[in-house]
């Protein structure tokens, strides 16, 4: 299976989000820096443990060895951490055989920038901060959540990813008709606007771009498994499809939940990584399913 996507999917992962620095975090926090440098140093050599983003990350590069000359993806590893202080997270990300080959670590310095400079796509971050300016930058980015104990792989190969509609594929016009008049209000409005497409919300671009790389896949190889997990439901769903097909985006799963949990629907399609712009969504789906929330556009640090 070879493609030549015209341009790679770029993802920057925090070193938080793809690794579990827990403990060293946890060391700065209570001791202080000195202490933090000290507790790098002695355990530089010991490979960090797989964090929250790891699995999808892994997933995502191991689709460059599908296409030979040609990178599909490409990851960035980023960290504010001194650069001295970033010895360990090469070392496992070389342990961890992940063919990672750029990383940055800024010393404190802001993110955003070099995330502009290296034309990122997604990124996946611990930071609120961080994964807000992205946003605001029009970028897709998602805070990551604690991932659950155990996390099954896929067994169909496919990189699975869940979006939720309205503030992440879509745009947050109709929430927030719903937040601000109710549901019948926002069932009215959709059903009046059913033949109108919504407007693109932050991960739309994202998925333009899996988008591509998938009619760049063989017939019948797609590599990724793509589904929307929605609370929508009733005279809500048209406008949805309709939207989609304006795209050109094709899903290969849809749910209509119509205010059922998506925490027993994500268990069940497992995927690498779950994305909503509500904790209420993400808490439960990240005891079962990676998952990493949305901030909406001009959320507070």
């Amino acid at each position: 299976m070879t493609f030549n996507p015209v341009t790679p999917l770029v993802v920057a992962v925090s070193a938080r989000s793809l690794f579990n620095l827990e403990e060293s975090h946890a060391v700065f926090e209570r001791d202080g820096i000195e202490s933090y440098m000290r507790h790098v140093h002695e355990n530089e050599d010991q490979p960090l443990p797989q964090g929250a983003a790891f699995p999808l990350v892994k997933a995502l590069l191991d689709l460059n060895d599908l296409s030979p000359g040609d990178r599909v993806v490409e990851v960035i590893a980023v960290s504010s951490v001194h650069p001295d202080a970033g010895l360990r997270i090469v070392n496992s990300i070389d342990a961890h055989g992940l063919g990672i080959r750029r990383a940055a670590f800024t010393s404190g310095s802001p993110v955003l920038p070099i995330l502009q400079a290296f034309d990122v796509d997604l990124l996946l971050s611990k930071s609120v901060e961080d994964a807000r300016q992205a946003i605001d930058a029009g970028m897709a980015a998602a805070i990551m959540y604690r991932p659950p104990d155990q996390v099954s792989s896929p067994v169909d190969g496919q990189i699975r990813i869940a979006f939720d509609g309205d503030a992440v594929i879509f745009s947050d016009e109709s929430e927030r008709i719903y937040k601000s008049h109710g549901l019948d209000a926002f069932l009215e409005h959709e059903a009046r606007k059913a033949r109108e497409p919504m407007a693109e919300g932050p991960f739309a671009k994202l998925l333009g771009t899996i988008q591509r790389i998938q009619k760049a896949a063989p017939q019948g190889r797609k590599p990724f498994r793509l589904a929307l997990v929605t609370a929508r439901g009733g005279n809500a769903r048209e406008r949805v499809l309709r939207t989609l097909r304006a795209w050109d985006i094709e899903m290969d799963e849809v749910y209509f939940l119509n205010g059922y949990r998506k925490d027993r629907i994500l268990e069940a399609f497992r995927p690498h990584i779950f994305f909503d712009d509500q904790d209420a969504h993400v808490i439960p789906a990240s005891k079962v399913v990676p998952s990493g929330r949305v901030p909406w556009k001009g959320e507070a640090a």
